[in-house]
């Protein structure tokens, strides 16, 4: 086998693994940010936890529509005090001003991006797409609570606001 042949091989090898990598990244980064709450990715959780703390934290609400979607998307209430370890419950209302059915999906995060770890989602509209119908109004609900594990990290106890921040995006077909 010549030089010319086994460089040939050696850069195409190189640029499959490429590819490769490239096609996984973005499962292999949501997956890391789900795990580690980087960048205010928040936690999902099936129940709350036992404990209740006495600390409050203030949770406020953001809500934003991607510009190609023709929907009013807002918070149902600006912000709610709740206690670390206490599950809570909002919603959100959504209006598809559109003469025909869109699904959306939400995207979302937390901030300061270092609550994401602690913030947990029991239930979310964010979980899956959401088809409203032409004209449709509805409230989507988030059942929510902060872990207690917060209370065991120092870089925490400046927190006392955390901003859960949903966008709508129209999924395409």
């Amino acid at each position: 086998m010549n030089k010319n042949t086994k460089m040939a091989g050696n850069l195409l090898a190189i640029s499959a693994g490429m590819l490769m990598l490239a096609y996984a990244s973005v499962p292999l980064y949501r997956m890391f940010c789900k795990v580690t709450g980087y960048g205010g990715t928040t936690q999902e959780a099936k129940t709350a936890p036992n404990t209740i703390s006495q600390r409050i934290i203030t949770v406020e609400f953001n809500a934003d529509t991607d510009p190609a979607l023709n929907w009013d998307f807002k918070p149902g209430e600006r912000s709610h005090k709740v206690r670390i370890g206490e599950q809570a419950l909002t919603h959100f209302v959504a209006h598809n001003r559109e003469n025909h059915v869109v699904t959306g999906q939400a995207t979302y995060n937390v901030v300061p991006f270092k609550a994401g770890t602690y913030f947990n989602k029991i239930q979310c509209f964010c979980f899956t797409g959401q088809s409203l119908a032409p004209g449709q109004k509805v409230d989507m609900p988030v059942s929510f609570f902060i872990d207690p594990a917060m209370l065991d990290d120092p870089d925490m106890d400046d927190v006392k606001t955390i901003t859960l921040s949903y966008t709508f995006f129209p999924v395409k077909k």
